[in-house]
Order: C-alpha cells, then structure tokens, then sequence
C-alpha cells in the first residue's frame, strides 16, 4: 500500500516543494493551505489531494484530515511546514501579532498534531516532521519574536519525542535557514513594513539590516526543494534520531551555538550583531 503523508502550507516554499517531492516518490500527498487554488501545481497530480486548512482555524484541521483518510484510507506521517515569522523591533509590535506568531508556528502545530494523533495510533505508528529554523537554534536580532516561537517549538517537539515512543510515533525536527525562493521572506518583510521603527533604534535597525545583507549575498544558494529532499529523509528516516539542519548557509552558527562555550558564542554574535547606544551626551529621541 501507498504510504500517505499530510503536509500544511503547501501553497508556496517548503511545503509546495515537498508536496511534490513526495508525491515523486509515489506517496498519497493530502496537500493543505490556507486558500486553496484550482490552478495549483499540485492539483493536476493524481495521487495528491488539495484541500483547506487554516492553522488557526481547528475545524478546518478535522476537515481536511477526514478529507485525506476518506480519499487515501489512512495517514502515515504529518510534516508541519505552516508557518511565518515576524521580522522587526518586539517594542513596537503590536500584542495581536505577537498572539498571531505563536498561534501560527507553536499552537497551530499542536492542534494539528492532536487531531491527527488517533489516526496515527490507528495505524500503528508514524512520524510527525515539524519545520522549525536556524532561528529555533540560535538568536538573531529583529527577530526575537520569531526565534521565540521556534525556540518553543523545538521545545515542544524533543519533550513530545519522548512522549510519543511509547505509542510508536517518531518526531522529527527540520531546521532551515537562509533560503530565499520561498514565500518567507517577502511576507515577513511585509508584516516588518507595517510597524514604524522609532527614532532611537534607528542605527541600530540600519547596521543590523547591514549585516543581514551581507549574509544574503553570501548565502548558499539552498533552495525550497533542497529542504524538501531533507524533510522526506526525516519522513522516511528510521532511527532515532530527532534534528535535522537542512542548509549548509546556517552550519556555521549552529556548530557555534552547540559547540562551544557560552562566552565564545555570545563574543561572536556581538561582535556581528551588537550596535552599540548613543552616547549619553547625545540621547536619542522620538
């Protein structure tokens, strides 16, 4: 029998690539995202499914799995890809989009996982892969709210990887970073856009901005279906192991964060990242 797997956020990016991916591989694909499209990519292949689901919307969850196991008969392996992230000063960001963050990247997760639980455990087993980042390893400035809820999902998913051995479902984690075809970057440039930079932070934003642009023109030219390949070996990996980095352009900050002390870690994303304030002679203001 054709193995089936779930993926959410399918319409562009990571999940797009790897809906494709799998269905490559011949697996049933249950291809879900916010707004489904008729002219989707994914809908003229025959062993995909595309069909509504809205994270935060936990009806639309139940609809869409009840959906896929009444088309494919079953449900092997869920890779929660649903996600965003806001790029931007966390003074000025208003409380509802921090709200809006975690219920998309941490609580949608969860919801998606709960419902699809019993049918795993029906099964007898499966996987569930969750997309986390390089930020849910390491900290970046301007992005401290989206670190916060990849840092709560890396959480959750190692404490929930004990839990689930004991019912026979593995859970991966797969951590990308400095891929820039996906839809990722231009919707968090735009939620940044919406949220005014204060006067007093303003050099700071500009010499970090910098530096991000440095990154990006050195990037390693990692791909949405480079990531995709990886989330299907997570998918189809058997041993135990739980983290997968996904794209060589963040190794060197992961090995830095995991590898060495906290002093030399903390030296070295200062010496990158760290504008210093005004003097006081010279406060800033608003």
């Amino acid at each position: 029998m054709k193995r089936t797997v779930l993926i959410t956020g399918c319409s562009t990016g990571f999940g797009l690539a790897s809906a494709q991916h799998f269905a490559a591989q011949g697996w049933n694909v249950i291809a879900t995202m916010r707004t489904p499209s008729a002219d989707s990519a994914l809908a003229v292949l025959p062993n995909v499914l595309v069909t509504r689901l809205d994270v935060q919307d936990r009806a639309s969850i139940d609809s869409a799995l009840k959906a896929g196991i009444e088309r494919f008969g079953g449900l092997d392996v869920v890779v929660n890809n649903a996600g965003f992230g806001l790029h931007g000063l966390f003074e000025p960001t208003p409380r509802e989009k921090i709200l809006e963050q975690f219920e998309v990247n941490v609580f949608g997760v969860m919801d998606v996982i709960r419902a699809a639980l019993p049918h795993l455990e029906q099964r007898g087993g499966g996987t569930i892969v969750n997309v986390s980042s390089g930020a849910g390893i390491f900290t970046l400035p301007l992005l401290s709210l989206y670190c916060a809820s990849k840092f709560a999902l890396e959480g959750f998913s190692e404490a929930l990887s004990y839990e689930l051995t004991s019912q026979n479902v593995r859970v991966r984690i797969v951590e990308p970073g400095g891929v820039l075809d996906s839809r990722f970057v231009s919707r968090s440039a735009e939620e940044q856009s919406r949220t005014a930079v204060p006067a007093r932070y303003r050099a700071f934003v500009h010499a970090t901005e910098g530096v991000f642009a440095g990154l990006r023109d050195n990037r390693s030219g990692a791909t949405s279906e480079d990531v995709a390949r990886v989330i299907y070996e997570a998918a189809t990996d058997t041993s135990d192991r739980l983290r997968y980095v996904a794209t060589d352009g963040i190794k060197q900050l992961v090995k830095m964060r995991r590898e060495t002390s906290e002093d030399a870690y903390l030296t070295f994303m200062r010496e990158h990242f760290l504008a210093r304030p005004p003097s006081a002679k010279e406060p800033a203001k608003d």
